[in-house]
C-alpha cells in the first residue's frame, strides 16, 4: 500500500523550512508527500511584489524537493486569524485525514509562540491523534523545543532545501532565508548526533504499526 506523509504549513514555506530535508529524503523512500499551507499570507506579502505570489512559489519550491504539484494544497485562512478560525481549521483537518490517511504527518512544535502556528499544532493534535506526528523546528518561534527525534541529511539533501528555499523570492529579506542559517542549523542538529547534517523534530506521537 502507498504510504502517505502528511505536511502541514501554517503559512507556504514552513514547511520547507521544518523539514524540507527530511520531505526529500522521504521521497526516495518511496512515500506520497502531501504538503497543505494553510495561508498564502497575503496580507503580509511586500508591496513590490503581487500579492499572490507565494501561491506560486509553493509549488516551486515544493517541486524542486519532489512534490508533485496536485500534491501542493493552498488553503485561504487569513494570516495571524488562525485562533478565530480554529474550528473551521480543525474540520479541514478532519476531512485532510479521512482522504489521506496519513502514516506520517509533520506539523509545529507545540511550544512554538506564532498565532497560526500554536493553532495548526493543537488542532493538528486532534486531528491526526492516532497517527505518527513530529513537530518541526522554527527556531525564531519556539519557546522551547524537545530534540527526540533525528533526520540525518547529506549535501545533496541540504543543498536541494536551500534550492527550494531561494524559490521564495518574496521572502528573500527575511534574515533566516539565507544558505548560512539553513546551513548552520543544519550542522548544529547534525553536531548532536555526531553527523554532518540532520534535521531535528519533537516526537509528538509514535505509532508502531
Amino acid at each position: 500500500m502507498e504510504k502517505i506523509v502528511l505536511v502541514l504549513a501554517p503559512h507556504t514555506d514552513d514547511g520547507e523550512f521544518g523539514c524540507g530535508g527530511s520531505i526529500i529524503k522521504l521521497i526516495a523512500r518511496g512515500y506520497r508527500v502531501v504538503y497543505v499551507a494553510f495561508s498564502a499570507a497575503e496580507q503580509s506579502v511586500l508591496p513590490q511584489f503581487p500579492r499572490d505570489i507565494l501561491r506560486h512559489e509553493v509549488v516551486e519550491a515544493t517541486r524542486t524537493l519532489g512534490i508533485k504539484e496536485s500534491d501542493c494544497l493552498v488553503f485561504d485562512f487569513a494570516v495571524r486569524k488562525f485562533p478565530e478560525l480554529r474550528q473551521e481549521i480543525l474540520e479541514k483537518m478532519v476531512l485532510l485525514n479521512k482522504e489521506y490517511q496519513p502514516d506520517i504527518v509533520f506539523l509545529p512544535s507545540m511550544q512554538d509562540t506564532h498565532q497560526d502556528h500554536l493553532v495548526i499544532a493543537q488542532e493538528g493534535f486532534r486531528a491526526f491523534k492516532k497517527t505518527t506526528m513530529f513537530g518541526y523546528e522554527v527556531p525564531w518561534n519556539n519557546l522551547d523545543f524537545r530534540t527526540t527525534c533525528f533526520y540525518v541529511l547529506d549535501e545533496t539533501q541540504l543543498q536541494t532545501k536551500i534550492k527550494a528555499l531561494q524559490c521564495y523570492r518574496s521572502q528573500q529579506h527575511r534574515s533566516y532565508v539565507t544558505e548560512e542559517f539553513i546551513r548552520s542549523l543544519a550542522i548544529t542538529r547534525g553536531t548532536q548526533i555526531s553527523q554532518r547534517y540532520a534535521e531535528v523534530f519533537e516526537v509528538v506521537r509514535l505509532i508502531d504499526n
